[in-house]
């Protein structure tokens, strides 16, 4: 992971061409489905029960009750899809790791929060073959346990309670996953193939290619690497390099990499029973008649057990539905000799195996069929620091179930955010560093609160200082995995406080003095009720009385209790609050500004008036003065949008990078103000200039103070979960 560019081997963003944070659309895939996005128009809430509380829900739940009868499930073989060795454990387990497995460290998107795994395009990605079933199946606990429970969390639980009722080692379970009722808009690639299309691997070392940040698979369609290898390459040791890089960025180590494959492939077998192009499409994509169910066969063919997933066919082991150590038994037990699936794939067979070693046909248990390993569990033999972990697993089952049984908790819950947001039972008494654990703290009384306001407005700090530090600490909270945020004040901390974009002179400078003065304030409180009190004096030099109001009882998180290396990818490559840009992207500024207000859970009012008030507020990172359309910095005004929307302005870029701009005056050609792309796109887009239209009105004034005022607090408490 390179920590300066805030990204595993590269920037977040850096490419030869300009793209969008979009790519392909699901209507770019099936242009036929129905356009049900046009009811969500204008603000609109897809949401049918907008006001529920689900955490309320959640903890009224008889948790024991719906263990049980998912448990129950597990063996409730269905005619219409009949379970693997009469069990559905492997196949619920393959549902959850994929429904989380799409978490990506870069912008703390994927994984199974909200469930997603619903919604296309994931539901039809050929990697999710045949999961529509598996969801299916799980309605009519749904349905039974309704509210109580969300789809986000039963398909994590299902997973969870499969590895139980298989013998298998957990670690805990969380609720607390409220469901969304629409497709996220995710970045997935820009590919216009599928993997099982031929699209090609997104790493080639040879060609200097990189996967790409932020996103985390290898190929378009897939959840982590290609089982069959590079690009369907049967190289263990390409393999090997794929899965260390991928996993990395879905914030696993290389044991939890060992653990979490050798776990997962204890379970279960892949289906390759026939060529892929013999079945029909992927759920979006199919007619109305089959109900959302997509990659069909014939009925008697399902129920021989002739499906075709991953198109690699057979088990790991010869006890697909029993936790132990044959997978790595029968690993280094046996030479390997490349073959291929009735589909087609590359796969693995022991040579010679014995009969004991191998296993029971998946619908028939009177009968044996060899073993296999896929390109990528050979990587965990050939790779030799994938091996070494691979033979003290099998020297020590102990030290592998404790490794399989945390791993696949953070699987399951990294992109829930900090612990205090997990809920029910099973919740681990156990603090891990990757939770981002920050002490409890206290509430101050208003009257240390109004001290340590006054006293730091009289510290000869400015209001730009004040609100640059505050800015800093708050905003690098993320909607997506609830990470970040100002709870912990770790701006003080590596690797925050020197991130290029905080100022880190400046930064230091300004929380030694919040430091001396705080008093009995936690810092992380301190910081943001300086730079809040810097608000509020901002508005009254211009004229005006506000309160903006946050919360308190923030505590201070340290150096032990933060995973540096993990916030890396938290570092801001842009950031249009601050007018920020560390260097030429492949994406547009426009849109790199537009995915950081997302990530904030800002509206677009919300953040016209951000960066409008920032802008006035002298809040530039390096102290610029672009988009700094006033002389009055320092105070709370609405003069950016009034300059800005100034017909008598010309601008031109600067230069080639079309990145700055000059604004000229029309008629004497005197240059008047510069500014970037961060700060003519209010005047350029249609959209942003209607929002940018209301605030310079004459009468503007008193909507854009209330405005930024509530996205300001909205932006320093985003993460007080705990309140």
């Amino acid at each position: 992971m390179d920590a300066k560019t805030g990204s595993i081997d590269g920037c977040p963003y850096t490419g030869k061409e300009t793209r969008t944070l979009l790519g392909r659309t699901n209507r770019d895939w099936w242009p036929e489905t129905a356009n049900v996005e046009v009811l969500n128009q204008f603000g609109k809430n897809p949401d049918p029960m907008p006001d529920f509380d689900y955490a309320e829900a959640f903890n009224a739940l008889d948790y024991n009750a719906l263990k049980a009868d998912l448990t129950a499930l597990m063996t409730d073989s269905q005619e219409w899809w009949p379970a693997d060795y009469g069990h559905y454990g492997p196949f619920f387990i393959r549902m959850a790791w994929h429904a989380a497995g799409t978490y990506r460290t870069g912008d703390g998107r994927g994984g199974a929060n909200t469930g997603q795994q619903r919604f296309a395009p994931l539901n039809s990605w050929p990697d999710n073959g045949n999961l529509d079933k598996a969801r299916r199946l799980l309605w009519p606990v749904k349905q039974k346990y309704g509210n109580n429970i969300s789809w986000a969390d039963l398909f994590v639980l299902a997973g969870n309670v499969a590895i139980e009722s298989m013998g298998g080692p957990t670690f805990g379970f969380a609720g607390g996953r409220a469901d969304v009722y629409e497709p996220e808009t995710v970045y997935w690639g820009s590919e216009d193939q599928w993997v099982d299309t031929g699209a090609a691997t997104r790493i080639i070392p040879e060609e200097g290619k990189e996967l790409e940040g932020p996103l985390a698979a290898i190929q378009m369609g897939l959840i982590y690497v290609n089982p069959e290898g590079p690009g369907g390459n049967p190289d263990p040791l390409q393999s090997a390099r794929d899965m260390r890089e991928t996993f990395a960025r879905m914030a696993m180590n290389s044991e939890e990499t060992v653990a979490l494959t050798a776990g997962g492939h204890a379970f279960g077998k892949a289906h390759g029973a026939a060529p892929s192009d013999t079945f029909s499409g992927a759920p979006e994509g199919e007619n109305l008649a089959n109900q959302a169910f997509g990659w069909l066969t014939d009925e008697e063919e399902i129920k021989k057990g002739n499906i075709t997933t991953s198109g690699i066919e057979g088990a790991w082991t010869p006890n697909p539905t029993q936790w132990g150590g044959d997978y790595f038994r029968l690993l280094f037990k046996y030479d390997y000799e490349l073959v291929k699936s009735p589909a087609g794939a590359q796969q693995w067979q022991p040579v010679n195996p014995d009969t004991e070693d191998m296993a029971p046909d998946a619908r028939d248990p009177s009968k044996k069929v060899p073993t296999m390993m896929t390109t990528a569990d050979m990587a965990l033999k050939m790779d030799p620091e994938f091996r070494e972990i691979s033979e003290r697993f099998r020297d020590d089952q102990s030290a592998l179930d404790d490794a399989f049984a945390r791993a696949w908790f953070k699987l399951l819950h990294r992109d829930m955010g900090p612990k205090v947001r997990y809920l029910g039972p099973e919740v681990p008494e156990e603090d891990l560093i990757w939770q981002d654990p920050v002490p409890a703290g206290s509430t101050p009384s208003d009257s240390d609160v109004a001290s340590f306001k006054s006293a730091i407005l009289d510290s000869g700090l400015s209001v730009s200082e004040l609100v640059k530090a505050a800015w800093a600490s708050a905003s690098t909270y993320r909607n997506s995995d609830h990470r970040g945020g100002a709870n912990g004040a770790r701006v003080r901390l590596a690797p925050q406080k020197d991130w290029d974009a905080n100022d880190p002179e400046e930064l230091a400078k300004v929380l030694a003095k919040i430091d001396e003065l705080r008093g009995s304030l936690s810092m992380a409180d301190a910081i943001v009720l300086a730079g809040t009190a810097a608000v509020e004096k901002a508005a009254s030099d211009a004229g005006h009385s506000i309160s903006v109001n946050v919360t308190t009882g923030r505590g201070d998180a340290t150096d032990a209790m933060t995973d540096a290396e993990s916030f890396a990818p938290m570092e801001p490559f842009a950031d249009a609050f601050r007018n920020y840009l560390r260097g030429k992207a492949a994406v547009k500024t426009e849109d790199m500004m537009l995915d950081k207000a997302q990530l904030l859970g800002l509206t677009a009012p919300e953040l016209t008036a951000l960066i409008g008030g920032m802008r006035v507020l002298g809040a530039n990172s390096g102290n610029s003065s672009h988009g700094v359309f006033t002389d009055r910095v320092g105070q709370l005004t609405t003069d950016f949008f009034v300059n800005l929307l100034d017909i008598s302005t010309k601008w031109a870029p600067t230069d080639d990078s079309d990145e700055e701009y000059v604004g000229t005056c029309r008629k004497t050609g005197a240059q008047k103000w510069t500014g970037t792309r961060a700060d003519l796109i209010f005047g350029s887009n249609s959209i942003l200039r209607a929002q940018a239209e209301v605030f310079g009105q004459a009468d503007g004034e008193a909507l854009f103070l209330k405005t930024f005022a509530s996205a300001w607090a909205k932006v320093m408490d985003a993460d007080r979960f705990d309140v």
